[in-house]
């Protein structure tokens, strides 16, 4: 009887959750179709000056590794 009772317990929290999360998201101010397009290029742009800082990073390494074990 105990496991069928905090079987219950175990649903009920995962359906408040459930609720509880729904009302949360619709009180989000969602950004518009500009708003969001800028944020995109703005995490894009940044994602590929990353990727760039950390190749010519790891390129230098090597290269001093290299001279160095050579």
């Amino acid at each position: 009887m105990a496991f069928l009772s905090r079987m219950k317990q175990s649903f009920g929290s995962t359906f408040s959750f459930f609720t509880d999360s729904w009302s949360e998201l619709k009180k989000v101010k969602w950004p518009n179709r500009k708003e969001l397009t800028s944020y995109t290029l703005v995490t894009v742009i940044t994602v590929v000056f990353v990727s760039i800082y950390f190749t010519v990073l790891d390129l230098g390494i090597s290269e001093l590794l290299r001279l160095v074990f050579e």
